[in-house]
């Protein structure tokens, strides 16, 4: 059995129970060694094999698991984050597939999510913004057309930007083409939830400098929108005394 584990955003008690339990299991470990933090690796038996995926290709990954497979060993593949966001997952489990291997997932907390905890955030603050768009800039990975970062920041919403931060100056200039202005409020937070983690809040228009500042040029993600300022919400009318839930009648 193969099963995709998401390691979460960095801090290695934020993983989930049960990737913890599966890793502690594994009897083969294939770890995104670029991202992941390798303090999740103390999780391991002292027996179990484990390979580094940021030096391996694709066909070598696979050549690792089908040989596990066959001697009945169970692997944990270790992504960083949530496996289903940026993962490159999807490939490997059509080898997988086409192998006849049986595997499962379990998720992850994404850099995003571990993002707002470090800022104490809310993406969908009711009256500015019930839409978080996760999106990237493209590079060597392309990006449908229909899903440029200019026709994304027109909705205006709360937005988290992966794989981005060495293109601060051209990610700017776009949100502001696509309709967010300069100052609306924005974030670069790197390496979220590590120990060396660097969360600085500014506005879209100073997003190159305050980078440039930090020397942040990869591993973080950039947050926009009205909702990272918290101001000039409305309360929630889940916890309006006026409003009638299922659980309690409201006061009239």
């Amino acid at each position: 059995m193969v099963c995709f584990v998401g390691a979460g955003p960095g801090a290695p008690d934020l993983i989930t129970v049960r990737g913890a339990e599966l890793i502690k299991g594994a009897d083969v470990i294939i770890y995104a060694g670029s991202l992941v933090n390798p303090e999740l690796l103390k999780y391991a038996r002292p027996d179990a094999l484990i390979y580094d995926s940021s030096t391996m290709t694709l066909e070598e990954v696979m050549n690792v698991t089908a040989d596990a497979d066959r001697q009945g060993r169970d692997v944990v593949r270790l992504h960083t984050g949530e496996p289903s966001i940026y993962g490159a997952v999807r490939e490997q489990m059509d080898e997988l597939d086409r192998l006849g291997i049986t595997y499962e997932s379990c998720p992850g907390v994404t850099a995003a999510f571990g993002a707002a905890a470090s800022l104490n955030l809310e993406y969908t603050l009711p009256g500015v913004s019930q839409t978080l768009i996760i999106t990237r800039m493209e590079g060597r990975t392309q990006v449908p057309s229909s899903e440029s970062m200019e026709s994304l920041a027109a909705h205006r919403a709360s937005m988290a930007v992966y794989l981005s931060a060495g293109m601060m100056d051209e990610l700017a200039r776009r949100l502001i083409a696509g309709g967010y202005s300069p100052d609306t409020p924005a974030a670069v937070v790197y390496k979220a939830t590590w120990s060396d983690e660097i969360a600085v809040k500014c506005t879209v228009s100073e997003l190159t400098d305050e980078a440039a500042r930090h020397g942040i040029t990869k591993t973080a993600v950039v947050l926009v929108g009205d909702a990272i300022a918290h101001a000039s919400y409305f309360r929630s009318r889940l916890y309006d005394p006026s409003f009638t839930t299922g659980y309690r009648q409201g006061i009239t």
